[in-house]
């Protein structure tokens, strides 16, 4: 399932070095001048879950494979990138192709660190990208909106597209995002959603970025974040991306006691992966074999067919039935012939919803 993050701010606000730790490998250069990163950065992160691990100790499979989200560094946005400005036109392009934002904001201070804007003031730089993200979705809808009324001229009649397009226009022109926008449900809205791919209408997770000083206890900056996301139905999840940089290779054990000497319990990373999961609407299901582990990316209310699908499409077509047992029987039983032994394995027809964790087998015919 291809779907994608794309990591936006503005310059030199620890995009490259938090692209870095995402994906565990150093190949988004960090440098201290804007425009560092100029084709977009694309890896595949693996979503953390520690079921894997308890269904591993049980089956002892020879490997374990996570679910993935796409993660995508976007060079860094300025002011009148919408107009041209910077690079903007071609990043802006870049996060249209993306299914949710991930917006890296500076929330410390370092004057050895040059800021494009020459102040630390995170909801204003939040401000600055956003409204680009704005204008670039009024650029859009206004040449939709000229299509329109092309097309309805020559139909001689009024268009309901055009209607919504009008009315969508009024409501961006007022410095409003598209996600708070009234008709989000209208069947025309969708359609122009659908085509035009709005940047203001995709969900997005702030990535509050501290020096290691900030992780212990929150700092203005970081409660200024967090109180500007959850007005506008956001969250906030605080991190530092040299120290995650810095996690890059340790083993568990040492990552566990890492954390701790510094206050934390969790990566600020791995928090903002999995909210990225949960914010698609995306669930996993697992498979457990001695070959391997491995957990499948689904939308939370894909019937068993749809999901049998992401192990090839041949399995949706010729499904009879699948083999679920949920994941606290799994473990309560011991495996898959004891949960089978004491009845919770359960056979479920086409109409199944799969929940989240269940371990499945399906029967199908080629």
């Amino acid at each position: 399932m291809a779907l994608s993050i794309g990591i936006v701010g503005l310059p030199n606000v620890g995009k490259s070095t938090t692209f870095n730790a995402l994906t565990k490998a150093q190949n988004a250069e960090a440098a201290n001048y804007p425009f560092c990163t100029i084709e977009p950065n694309k890896a595949i992160v693996p979503v953390p879950d520690s079921r894997l691990q308890e269904l591993a100790k049980i089956v002892n499979p020879q490997k374990i494979q996570h679910s993935t989200i796409e993660f995508v560094d976007i060079a860094g946005l300025v002011r009148g990138a919408s107009k041209g400005e910077g690079l903007g036109n071609q990043f802006l392009a870049n996060i249209k192709e993306a299914d949710m934002i991930l917006h890296i904001v500076r929330c410390f201070e370092d004057g050895n660190i040059t800021h494009v804007e020459n102040r630390i003031d995170p909801i204003a730089d939040i401000e600055i990208i956003e409204l680009e993200l704005l204008f670039s979705d009024i650029s859009s809808l206004q040449k939709r909106i000229e299509k329109l009324q092309k097309d309805s001229k020559a139909k001689k009649g009024g268009s309901a597209e055009l209607d919504i397009a009008n009315e969508l226009m009024k409501h961006l022109e007022t410095n409003k995002p598209v996600r708070s926008f009234a008709k989000l449900e209208n069947e025309h809205f969708k359609a122009l959603n659908k085509d035009l791919r709005f940047l203001t209408n995709k969900p997005i997770i702030y990535g509050a970025n501290v020096d290691e000083s900030g992780l212990e206890s929150d700092n203005k900056f970081v409660e200024s974040v967090r109180k500007f996301a959850e007005t506008n139905g956001a969250i906030a999840i605080k991190l530092c991306a040299k120290i995650e940089e810095e996690l890059v290779g340790l083993e568990d054990a040492e990552r566990a006691e890492f954390l701790q000497s510094m206050g934390v319990k969790e990566s600020g990373l791995e928090q903002i992966i999995r909210e990225c999961f949960a914010h698609l609407g995306l669930i996993s299901y697992f498979t457990a074999g001695v070959k391997e582990v491995r957990a499948w990316t689904i939308r939370r209310g894909d019937s068993a067919p749809r999901a049998a699908s992401v192990i090839h499409k041949d399995f949706e077509k010729g499904f009879i039935r699948a083999e679920c047992i949920s994941f606290s029987d799994f473990i309560k039983y011991g495996g898959e012939s004891k949960a089978k032994e004491a009845g919770a394995m359960r056979v479920e027809g086409k109409d199944y919803i799969v929940q989240d964790g269940d371990i499945m087998h399906f029967r199908f015919n080629v």
